[in-house]
């Protein structure tokens, strides 16, 4: 765990991993689902690492986390997703920029959709990739989008429905975003290797083959722009 300042100079915790060889590596912020700074979301910045990049999760609930869905509901409703994109995020991602040369930033579900705003917030962002979550569109000003967007998509999710996610691509390519977006015959949470057996959430459900095309797809896409 590590402390950095959000633009507003209050401090704010993230766990950072780094990989082998760390000098000068480029790097990721890694947004979390409604859960919390889980050991999921640790483990998808443990694998950034391995892959060769330096991955920070900021703390967005401040140590508090969940395994119930309703209680991740209220710890969802509870948080600012503006200050969230605008100073938990973008702090995450100058932090990382006195580390790196590039940063990129992703997130899964909720964190999806944050780091679609984050996209909005931050201009040091320098490649995004996002998760199966946006906010309403209207909140989205893909003028202000200047980094190149990939994104994950299932048709069967029924939290985030595929006719959203086409007019938000859309709304991105009439902006003259430099949008990548890829379709996944699955349900929400595809990608997210908890979301097995009856104890998954409800209309969620882990697809190992899609999630390893998509994370191949990120990979790829942090390559060409990070690299």
């Amino acid at each position: 765990m590590v402390s950095f300042q959000r633009p507003d100079g209050q401090t704010l915790n993230g766990y950072l991993v780094e990989p082998a060889q760390s000098a000068l590596a480029p790097a990721v912020v890694v947004i979390q689902e409604w859960w919390g700074l889980n050991a999921q979301i640790r483990g998808v910045a443990d694998r950034l690492a391995a892959a060769g990049y330096q991955a920070l999760v900021p703390d967005l609930y401040r140590g508090q986390l969940t395994l119930e869905a309703e209680e991740a509901h209220h710890l969802m409703e509870g948080l600012n997703f503006g200050d969230a994109a605008s100073q938990d995020i973008r702090g995450a991602v100058q932090f990382l920029k006195t580390r790196a040369p590039k940063v990129g930033v992703t997130g899964f579900c909720m964190g999806g959709a944050l780091t679609l705003l984050a996209l909005t917030q931050s201009p040091e962002i320098d490649a995004g990739v996002v998760w199966y979550g946006c906010p309403p569109l209207e909140y989205i000003d893909a003028s202000k989008i200047h980094a190149p967007l990939q994104g994950h998509w299932a048709t069967q999710d029924q939290f985030f429905q595929i006719s959203t996610v086409d007019a938000l691509e859309d709304k991105l390519n009439a902006a003259g975003t430099h949008v990548e977006f890829h379709r996944y015959l699955a349900q929400h949470a595809f990608a997210n290797e908890t979301a097995v057996g009856p104890g998954r959430l409800p209309a969620t459900q882990y697809d190992p083959f899609w999630a390893q095309q998509a994370w191949d797809r990120t990979l790829r896409f942090f390559g060409r722009h990070l690299g």
